[in-house]
């Protein structure tokens, strides 16, 4: 029988049952009490859910999500007495869907938390099955930079993506744009890499008629055109350094001038820049500006390679196909997904769907075998997993003595350089004091 004190208020049900969006209200004991009209329209049209647990309902879970590997927002609310943020991969009449999940603690009449609301977005962005054109994945390193994504697109913060070359900096870009409050207005790209330095400024700025030689009329730039929207400065690390002032005082003041003009004009944009360099160390050598990179890195979020992430490459593979090959039911033998799931992939996803294409084209049927994909693989930058190793020259192999000679002069150098006991000294090097006494004894005396 259920606990008369896990009973909610009629007026709080009536209050959730009227919202727009999908809430529920479940007990302490993970109870689902009540869901809105907003919830079983969206997330179960076809059958009640009031009765059953949430994480039964959302996850097909025999047990509580945090004894299943996933984060717990009832969990971390009950630790931490306030409204607690999570994303999760919820079942959905529409197949496995990614959702933001908002839960706020409610105290019953005893004063403890017997309640909670809990309150769902889809991102629409994102999945966690193969679509035409979107973010995909589950792995779980996939899942964290999802989570950062959710949790900063709806706020204006300067989004720094970094990431491997191929990892989908822009996607992700196009992620934070479209589940912000700026995802009517445009999306719009500057590609530092293509764009040379002299007609860096132009391109971002804009220019009047006859500021420079062939500019016959006046001409708005890439950050007009991004007004109210999002710029996507793509290879941030690629901008000149004498450009970087100018950018730097756009995202300071949001002001700038078309070359050739006097004329301040005003940028409502967001920014949101990318990079494969290693920002720190080129600030610390001195070719990007320290205060550009604390302007630019509110919010960094870290794209993780395709290597991280090999459990999604079934999944990436089968959305792949459709784009490479729309017109063909392409399948993926196992033995072929194996091959792929044993490759580094140093191009990630851009690698990976590069091979698919050439495998597709080796194929004359509907089934992609591991032999496609080896030939594939041979006929690429890279050589296949399996294949024989190529011809190097012979290693020179030391002798024993040249090896012990090399082991002593480390350890004297090791000492000689040590200025603590020689407790510390066995600490640091991983041995018992009694080992370093004794390798100490049988070094030769100079």
């Amino acid at each position: 029988m259920t606990d008369p004190v896990s009973q909610p208020l009629p007026e709080l049900v009536s209050y959730l049952e009227g919202l727009a969006e999908p809430h529920i209200l479940f007990d302490a004991h993970y109870r689902i009490l009540a869901a809105n009209a907003a919830y079983r329209r969206q997330f179960s049209p076809q059958r009640s859910v009031v009765g059953r647990t949430c994480y039964e309902v959302s996850h097909h879970f025999p047990v509580p999500c945090d004894q299943a590997g996933e984060s717990c927002p009832l969990a971390q609310a009950r630790e931490s007495g306030q409204r607690e943020r999570v994303l999760h991969l919820h079942h959905t009449p529409q197949g496995e869907e990614y959702v933001n999940i908002e839960l706020s603690p409610l105290r019953d009449a005893t004063g403890e938390l017997g309640f909670f609301v809990e309150r769902m977005e889809p991102l629409q962005v994102a999945h966690g099955q193969p679509e035409a054109q979107s973010l995909i994945g589950r792995a779980p390193a996939f899942q964290r930079m999802l989570a950062l994504v959710a949790r900063v697109a709806p706020s204006q913060a300067a989004v720094l993506l970094l990431g491997e070359s191929g990892t989908g900096k822009e996607l992700v870009a196009k992620a934070v744009h479209e589940a912000s409050s700026r995802a009517s207005r445009a999306l719009v790209a500057v590609d530092c890499s293509s764009l040379p330095e002299n007609l860096f400024e132009s391109e971002l700025f804009g220019h009047e008629r006859g500021a420079f030689t062939g500019a016959t009329a006046a001409k708005g730039g890439l950050v007009e055109a991004a007004s109210g929207g999002t710029l996507f400065i793509d290879e941030v690390g690629d901008i000149p350094l004498s450009m970087q002032v100018k950018l730097l005082r756009l995202l300071e003041s949001g002001t700038y001038r078309r070359v050739g003009s006097t004329d301040l004009r005003h940028a409502d944009i967001r920014v949101v820049a990318a990079t494969h360099r290693d920002l720190d160390r080129m600030v610390a050598e001195g070719r990007f500006r320290e205060d550009l990179y604390y302007r630019i890195s509110t919010f960094p979020i870290h794209l993780p390679p395709l290597r991280e992430r090999r459990d999604d490459i079934a999944l990436l593979a089968e959305a792949l196909l459709l784009r490479v090959a729309p017109k063909r039911s392409l399948q993926l033998a196992p033995e072929a997904l194996n091959v792929l799931q044993g490759c580094d992939f140093p191009g990630n996803v851009r690698e990976l769907r590069n091979l698919l294409e050439r495998a597709t084209l080796l194929c004359d049927g509907d089934l992609i075998t591991q032999v496609h994909v080896q030939q594939a693989l041979q006929s690429g930058r890279r050589a296949s997993p399996t294949a024989p190793t190529p011809h190097r020259p012979p290693l020179t192999v030391p002798t024993p003595q040249a090896l012990q000679d090399l082991h002593n002069h480390a350890l004297q150098q090791l000492v000689a350089q040590h200025s603590g006991s020689r407790a510390e000294l066995a600490a640091k090097l991983g041995v018992s004091e009694r080992s370093l006494y004794r390798k100490l004894k049988s070094l030769p005396r100079s």
